[in-house]
């Protein structure tokens, strides 16, 4: 292989052992409309889930995302008392295991906003949450200006935010930023921008704690407000939005 064959694959995934795999996925939205066989839109106000489980306040719909030359545009709005946003899931479609995870977006901004990049574990149904184990690649909340968190959810930890880094980054909102993870069946690594923010890496593999060993499927979402996100909401930011360039796995 060519040097400046090698160094590209080495710059797109951080570090030099991930140019020894390939990429068995990636979506990049080229179609006029989301890809039935790969994504699941999910509507309604999460009742009778109550708002998800966090107090969200926004309503998921069909019609608050599009696809614009190539990238997936999700759009929050304000429509008289209520929010609108969309929320979609490759649950059942598109699920792996281990490998090279990253997307690249453009954040929502202002307070009241949470978008997401995330995962679930695919035996959900079964075994319910937080036992089968969550991984938020990126989490925003737009009253903290410049930050990202990288987080997992496990039984171990009751579904509360303990394994978790919040990391300070100037200037996060201002374009599009490559988010991703590294999962083996040793730990998992957190990047932003190819830099390396937070390793999970817990000394006993016990269920509880790592239920990391099965397959997960792909959320993206823009929330707004609830647990996270922050009981203000200012109402002037609308519309705002969540604009998705690609996914890609690599194994």
């Amino acid at each position: 292989m060519k040097k400046w064959m090698l160094i590209l694959l080495v710059s797109s995934f951080g570090f030099a052992q991930q140019a020894e795999r390939k990429l068995v996925w990636e979506e990049n939205f080229t179609g006029k409309k989301l890809d039935e066989k790969t994504w699941n839109i999910q509507l309604g106000d999460g009742c009778p889930n109550c708002g998800w489980g966090n107090n969200e306040r926004q309503l998921y719909t069909n019609g608050n995302h599009e696809i614009i030359k190539g990238k997936l545009v999700i759009t929050a709005k304000k429509e008289g008392d209520k929010y609108t946003s969309t929320r979609i899931s490759t649950k059942g479609k598109k699920e792996f295991k281990y490998g090279y995870f990253e997307t690249k977006a453009k954040l929502p901004i202002g307070k009241g906003v949470w978008p997401a990049f995330w995962m679930l574990g695919s035996n959900i149904n079964e075994v319910g949450w937080p036992k089968c184990g969550e991984i938020d690649i990126i989490e925003y909340v737009g009253k903290e200006r410049n930050t990202v968190y990288n987080s997992l959810h496990t039984e171990d930890s009751h579904g509360n935010t303990i394994n978790s880094k919040k990391t300070e980054l100037e200037g996060i909102e201002n374009g599009f930023h490559i988010y991703g993870i590294d999962w083996s069946n040793e730990k998992i690594d957190f990047y932003v921008d190819n830099k390396i923010l937070y390793s999970f890496d817990p000394e006993e593999k016990k269920e509880a704690v790592w239920p990391f060993d099965q397959p997960f499927y792909f959320l993206i979402n823009m929330a707004i407000g609830g647990n996270f996100g922050g009981p203000d909401v200012n109402d002037a930011i609308f519309p705002q939005e969540f604009v998705v360039d690609y996914i890609k796995v690599y194994q």
